[in-house]
């Protein structure tokens, strides 16, 4: 158990002395400053400004920054479609597949226009190489350069500059970030064993009889893998992600993975802080949410490697929970993964996570619940920030002094948004498909039997957890999922889940955004009020234990019932 905690714990550090290094980087970036990248992408930026009508020196409006927001997705989205219902007929198709149902396509377009990339079907027998890497691959890029322009914006609107352009913000995303540090994780990749080709099926004798033959899938799988991992998108080349041995063949790759996937969201607290010129508060909420992940991940790691206490009855011992696990990586590296995935909203996995501890699947829905832990590409820091208006709110109320943040009063309509964006907005996307799907006649057997249109793998509170566990990863763009729910074809339930599933992605992507963005563009605009003695001061370990209250009571006891119900009653059962 010591081995696994000290790798652990080097994870961690890597991924704290990461922070500093591509938060200032991203600041720099969004700030206008050079970089040591300039001499490359100067060039490209300017050819595709020229190209294609964008004035990059022209601030946008905040209705402007949203509709260059859904009409880009939406273009996106219709090319991308184009790919899948014609992949039949266009290259790169080694395995000859024909396009997939069109809810399965559908669901899968707003999944990773999203960011959230929650998969209803098998990677490697439903796309082609040209639909993964040309579709899916530009929304991995697309996807996450949304949200980080999105959290650019919201940072610029509370330190009182202008949201900005969003094309701008799109195309630095992209050419500055994320496509650089993908060339070179992707190369990395390539040389831990991820294999990189656009060759077919490998034939090969099985181990077991040589006289039968299996055929082994592959592709262009690492360039696909780091922007999967680096853009916080999670959808797997195969159907089992991060588990299969092609995506993830070893430790090394698995310690990349870990930290691209974090390497954004943990970097993104300190690019506030540089931009704001507060680094005392920038680190405080860093460490509060640092405090949190190694609180969960103790939990996680606490449970996988005690086992299940009923098989441990069984067999006279202590066993670590090895069901759903890779060998190759061990509790401690799944228990840190499944913490990592859902507390950044990535989703990827490197074990099923159907097959952990409920004390897991408490902690990996409570991430998806909070959304701040580290949440979303971008948009998981101005999550963090909504909650810090809130408890400067809620403890200026309660001490007699005037709500402000960075100098500027926290009035009516930002309560208003930043309430409806984390009290309303999150429940509504997980609890009424939820409850929909639940109501069903056929589902009235969910808590005795298996149901729903047989989709449901597990009765009692499992099964509940199963579906529940599907909207909230939707609703929060995460993607991941319990691998008993019947969601994909040629399952009775699928198209209720594709579509379903659709209402919460949208909903859970962009009405937050809209949100987001008239909330800093209403902050900005603001005039700033000089600190006086009856000032709140936001960067005092004080307010950030307080703000830790106002996460714990408004986020997580929202869905309070929901893990009452499910992961905990499940434990419960366990250990009586």
């Amino acid at each position: 158990m010591l081995q696994g905690w000290i790798q652990i714990g080097l994870t961690l550090l890597i991924i704290v002395a990461l922070t500093p290094l591509l938060g200032n980087y991203m600041a720099r970036i969004y700030l206008g400053q050079r970089t040591f990248l300039d001499s490359i992408f100067i060039p490209l930026e300017r050819l595709i400004y020229s190209l294609s009508g964008i004035n990059p020196k022209v601030d946008m409006t905040s209705w402007q920054y949203i509709r260059a927001i859904v009409f880009s997705n939406l273009a996106f989205c219709l090319l991308v479609g184009l790919i899948f219902f014609n992949q039949a007929h266009l290259p790169f198709n080694p395995t000859r597949l024909n396009s997939p149902t069109w809810d399965t396509n559908l669901h899968t377009l707003i999944s990773f226009i999203t960011n959230t990339d929650q998969q209803h079907y098998s990677g490697e027998s439903t796309y082609s190489y040209f639909a993964q890497f040309g579709g899916l691959g530009l929304l991995f890029f697309v996807s996450a350069a949304t949200g980080l322009a999105v959290g650019i914006a919201f940072i610029r609107g509370l330190t009182g500059r202008a949201i900005g352009n969003f094309y701008v913000d799109l195309i630095r995303s992209i050419t500055r970030i994320l496509l650089p540090i993908s060339i070179v994780g992707g190369i990395l990749l390539m040389a831990t064993g991820v294999p990189e080709t656009l060759g077919g099926l490998v034939i090969v004798p099985t181990l077991e009889n040589p006289a039968l033959s299996q055929a082994i899938a592959r592709g262009p799988v690492a360039h696909f893998e780091i922007i999967k991992q680096f853009g916080e998108n999670g959808g797997g080349f195969f159907g089992v992600n991060s588990a299969h041995p092609f995506e993830n063949p070893n430790p090394f790759a698995n310690l990349i993975a870990t930290v691209a996937m974090t390497a954004i969201p943990t970097a993104f607290i300190y690019t506030y802080g540089v931009m704001a010129n507060n680094f005392k508060q920038a680190w405080l909420l860093y460490a509060m949410v640092l405090a949190i992940t190694v609180g969960f991940v103790c939990i996680n790691y606490n449970a996988e490697y005690s086992g299940n206490p009923l098989v441990n009855h069984l067999l006279g011992g202590q066993y670590p929970n090895l069901e759903g696990k890779e060998i190759r990586l061990g509790p401690a590296q799944s228990a840190l993964f499944s913490t990592l995935t859902t507390a950044t909203m990535t989703g990827a996995v490197n074990a099923m996570h159907d097959s952990y501890m409920p004390r897991v699947l408490f902690v990996m829905l409570s991430n998806m619940f909070l959304q701040i832990v580290w949440g979303g590409q971008g948009t998981g820091t101005a999550y963090l920030y909504a909650y810090v208006i809130l408890a400067v709110f809620v403890t200026g109320l309660m001490v007699g002094r005037t709500p402000e943040f960075l100098g500027r009063k926290i009035e009516k309509n930002e309560v208003v948004l930043s309430s409806f964006l984390i009290l309303l907005v999150h429940p509504i996307a997980i609890l009424i498909p939820g409850a929909i799907a639940l109501s069903f006649p056929s589902a009235a057997a969910n808590i005795t039997a298996q149901g729903f249109f047989n989709g449901i793998s597990n009765p009692g509170f499992h099964g509940l957890s199963q579906v529940l566990y599907e909207y909230t990863s939707a609703a929060a763009n995460n993607g991941s999922g319990l691998a008993g729910l019947g969601n994909s074809q040629p399952s009775p339930s699928a198209l209720w889940f594709n579509l379903s599933c659709s209402f919460s992605l949208l909903v859970g992507r962009y009405v937050p955004i809209v949100s987001l963005i008239f909330l800093a563009d209403g902050i900005s605009r603001k005039q700033p009020v000089p600190m006086n003695t009856g000032t709140l001061r936001s960067d005092t370990w004080l307010f950030t234990a307080i703000t830790a209250g106002v996460i714990l009571v408004m986020g997580a006891l929202t869905f309070f019932p929901i893990l009452a119900l499910g992961p905990i009653a499940e434990a419960f059962q366990t250990y009586l």
